[in-house]
């Protein structure tokens, strides 16, 4: 569905009358409900109020064309014209007369809407314009809350919290005038505030609008238009609007069936090339798997390759062990962790991780030769980010801790934001394999920037490795996440890679060889 922006962007720019039928039948009960509460529940007057905000809306579509939605300038706008009109008629209607349907399902309700009727829209106009809009929104068109988030521009959850907000003020507003009883004010408003138009009134208003902005209406014309008791010259414009809409009707039609035409060869190419896609992703599915599986059968026979060769360049069995075992030669061992944090865009990972074989829970493990491959992207592509390089010597069996981030102030106390990571590792000297124990939480701050929330995610994993290889952990970031306590990168969404290197190393950290005698700790 288009939205408001664009149907007055076509009205304005190319005289769309399809464009602002539109618009008038997507905002006429909005515009018809509020102007009857305030012209005292006359129908006459609402419907000469409607016109005039409807006419002054097609004399302004091309500076109102840049608005997201229109809801909050037609709402503001029906107050105004109906305010003027009332002022100049120096009457009013009857508040008790009630023009909504009554909710059947809300008894108690009915009491509060009659209470509330009357000094509604008083009350709303009491509000700051951003939050009128969001009440209008949610309870006067019923709107969902994703939908409101996307007019307004804010997430789901922010949404929320913002029309929450604004309900509060508006109970505030409603007090200071008396209105206590409005414990279910957001039900009251949402069954009562916006009633269905006459049927034919979309139409006319469309048409009657139309006339009078094109024809280039004075002011005076147009201010005779709206009083209903004005019948004067009514009867030429009644012949100049019907003929008004036959020719639009006409345009109307002839355009309708060339964009008919045009988006029917569109829809049979659009399938064509998405069958052809489909395919084609099938065939990469396919290709990438059995890559995948190549490629850790490779690593595994390159390993057990490795261990054979040792073997066969020990010294022959003819020389004779040393009567007593060499104490002094023999080297205590620790495992020394590399770890590497990154932050790459999504899109970049897809490509440059398709040959990594997979492991458990969606960890991926790296040949020497891929991780170094990994490494010089990261030079090239300034969309790859180092986060943090961290190293531990640790000991076997021994967990060992490690944090990247930031402690910041958050709700009055000092939290850490990044990753810290629990690694308990093992090494087995018979079999030349590591076994990683990996616990990481991941702390990032996530909704509303100015009330954010502080979201906790957790994960475990364990991985074997041979010497050589590199583990890939990777945890997803949102906006305002993890890069939001660095100024030097990007605040945008992507993944968080944790590499992990595990390799032999004495007290000291200098990495051991195969040849060395070790004695592990």
């Amino acid at each position: 569905m288009q939205s408001d922006k664009e149907l007055l962007w076509q009205y304005a720019s190319a005289r769309s009358d399809e464009a602002f039928a539109e618009l008038v039948r997507r905002h006429v009960n909005l515009v018809y409900s509020a102007a009857v509460r305030q012209v005292g529940g006359d129908s006459h007057l609402a419907h000469d109020v409607a016109q005039s905000v409807f006419t002054d809306l097609a004399r302004k579509a091309a500076a109102l064309s840049r608005r997201e939605s229109l809801t909050g300038w037609l709402y503001t706008s029906t107050h105004f014209a109906a305010s003027k009109l009332v002022r100049a008629e120096n009457r009013r209607r009857e508040r008790e007369e009630q023009f909504m349907s009554d909710p059947v399902n809300h008894p108690s309700a009915e009491l509060d809407w009659e209470t509330l009727r009357p000094i509604l829209d008083a009350a709303m106009h009491g509000l700051h314009e951003t939050d009128r809009e969001a009440v209008l929104l949610r309870y006067f068109e019923n709107r969902p809350y994703a939908d409101v988030g996307a007019k307004l521009g804010l997430n789901e959850n922010a949404a929320r919290m913002r029309v929450d907000r604004a309900l509060e003020k508006l109970r505030t507003v409603l007090a200071r005038r008396a209105i206590t009883t409005t414990s279910a004010l957001a039900a009251v408003i949402s069954a009562n505030a916006v009633q269905v138009a006459p049927s034919s009134l979309a139409v006319t208003l469309t048409k009657s609008s139309l006339v009078a902005a094109g024809a280039g209406t004075s002011f005076a014309l147009s201010k005779l238009l709206t009083l209903s008791q004005l019948k004067v010259g009514m009867g030429a414009i009644v012949v100049a609007g019907v003929a008004a809409a036959m020719v639009v009707q006409h345009r109307s039609q002839q355009q309708l069936q060339n964009e008919n035409a045009s988006l029917r060869q569109q829809f049979a190419q659009l399938k064509s090339d998405n069958a052809n896609l489909a395919n084609d992703v099938v065939a990469k599915n396919d290709a990438q798997t059995a890559a995948s599986q190549q490629m850790a059968e490779l690593l595994q026979l390159r390993s057990q390759v490795t261990q054979l060769r040792t073997m066969t360049n020990a010294p022959a069995a003819t020389v004779a062990p040393p009567a007593t075992d060499d104490v002094s030669a023999t080297k205590k061992a620790h495992i020394l962790l590399k770890m590497k944090l990154v932050s790459v865009p999504e899109s970049v990972l897809q490509t440059s991780a398709a040959g990594w074989a997979s492991a458990a829970n969606g960890a991926n493990l790296l040949s020497e030769q891929q991780y170094q491959g990994f490494d010089g992207l990261m030079e090239k592509d300034d969309k790859v980010r180092t986060i943090g390089h961290p190293a531990v010597l640790a000991l076997n069996g021994r967990k060992a801790r490690t944090f990247v981030g930031a402690n910041v102030p958050f709700n009055g106390t000092n939290v850490n934001l990044g990753s810290t990571l629990d690694v308990v590792p093992f090494y087995s000297p018979d079999s030349s394999i590591f076994t990683l124990n990996v616990a990481v939480q991941y702390n990032q701050l996530t909704g509303d920037p100015s009330q954010p929330i502080l979201e906790t995610l957790q994960s475990t994993n364990q991985v074997n490795l041979f010497p050589g290889q590199t583990v890939a952990l990777k945890t997803k970031i949102t906006s305002a996440g993890i890069l939001e306590y660095t100024s030097d990168l990007p605040n945008r969404p992507g993944i968080l890679l944790m590499f992990i290197t595990p390799t032999l190393a004495d007290e000291a950290g200098n990495k051991l060889t195969p040849a060395d005698k070790i004695e592990m700790e």
